[in-house]
């Protein structure tokens, strides 16, 4: 059996290769990188409207008269702020406060939630959550059995009223709406990965091509593109946002990645909570900041040295050519003495170093009125 074909595939993987998508190995699944082009992909999705195969993330299914108060345990923000249909982002960490996966919860019933994790994480998350199951919580993991699509752009709400035809009023920012089509469960979330406009879609691993192909069949009049890895990691770089893997790990905490926002000190108990606490007291000795490349250079990737004063002070842990900004970007964890904005640093590229500015957060900002 080759490399290729020991992968693991989406619903979608006959789809990606008919539509002429070239395929990579991304955590251990055949994933498209990219159709027409990142670049092109990419200026789809932040002018009109491009569809992501996001059938690799994980599902996780937590139900019963406890999941409430099993998941704040477990996780940094506070369920206890969500009213049935809305959602928000959180962190699960070990026992030292590191990451051990960035997700989002769904409350879709009254003491039933949905957890959209990681694909790389699936297994480690569900065996982590699992050793610490409350008695009385029903606990599933439905990953394989649901397909996922992230349809993003400032068209995006056109699009829904298109394909629903005013059947469903369109969920707000951070809410999700379940309904049946054809008797089959679906989700749709007014979320993303990229700063614009957008909906997430999960539905049935045996609706996947049926619906794929339907948004791209009424997505057409928006000038629709499926997109790639390639563009996803572009647009979410160009708003800051983290990649578990590269950004967030074991050994980072959400203090240190700028994300304190998500973290609720009020809660007395989190796995975690200590470290966080102390750092937030204390503060902290490194921060995952933004910065951009001051001149031409080739794109910065990860682990990149970073220099200050002649002197090696971090490594990169994101890096890219912003198609928007039409220039190299990045993030790292930089000493707190110089995580500043406006600060001038370094980036060693093929052994030659370019110069660089600390920015402030994110390094786009679209026009992301919802309605």
């Amino acid at each position: 059996m080759s490399a290729t074909s020991a992968l693991k595939q989406t619903p979608l993987h006959a789809e990606h290769v008919r539509l002429g998508a070239k395929m990579v190995d991304f955590g251990g699944w055949s994933m498209p990188v990219q159709y027409s082009g990142i670049i092109a992909e990419h200026h789809a999705v932040r002018g009109n409207l491009g569809v992501f195969d996001i059938s690799h993330m994980g599902q996780f299914f937590a139900e019963g008269a406890g999941a409430a108060a099993w998941l704040n345990r477990l996780l940094t923000n506070n369920l206890d702020r969500l009213s049935v249909g809305e959602c928000q982002y959180t962190f699960l960490l070990n026992n030292d406060g590191g990451v051990i996966d960035d997700l989002i919860v769904y409350r879709i019933a009254d003491a039933r939630y949905l957890l959209v994790v990681n694909a790389s994480k699936i297994d480690e998350d569900f065996a982590w959550m699992q050793a610490h199951l409350d008695p009385g919580v029903q606990f599933e993991n439905h990953s394989e059995h649901y397909a996922g699509f992230a349809v993003q752009g400032p068209k995006s709400a056109q699009l829904f009223d298109a394909f629903f035809s005013g059947q469903y009023s369109r969920p707000a920012r951070n809410e999700i709406l379940a309904i049946e089509i054809d008797g089959e469960n679906y989700y749709i979330a007014r979320t993303g990965y990229t700063g614009e406009d957008g909906f997430e879609v999960f539905c049935p691993a045996g609706r996947a091509v049926k619906s794929w192909n339907d948004i791209l069949g009424k997505g057409a009049a928006f000038a629709i593109k499926p997109c790639g890895l390639g563009a996803r990691d572009t647009l979410r770089l160009e708003m800051c946002y983290p990649l578990n893997g590269s950004d967030l790990g074991a050994d980072t905490t959400p203090i240190e990645a700028g994300l304190g926002i998500f973290v609720d000190l009020q809660k007395t108990d989190f796995i975690g909570r200590q470290k966080l606490a102390d750092q937030r007291e204390q503060g902290v000795k490194r921060r995952l900041v933004p910065f951009k490349m001051t001149g031409a250079s080739p794109p910065p990737r990860s682990h990149y040295a970073v220099f200050k004063g002649g002197e090696k002070i971090a490594e990169t842990t994101s890096g890219s050519l912003s198609p928007t900004l039409k220039a190299g970007i990045g993030m790292a964890y930089i000493p707190t003495e110089f995580a500043r904005i406006n600060e001038q640093i370094e980036i060693e590229i093929r052994g030659q170093r370019f110069p660089a500015t600390i920015e402030k957060k994110p390094l786009h900002r679209p026009n992301t009125a919802t309605n």
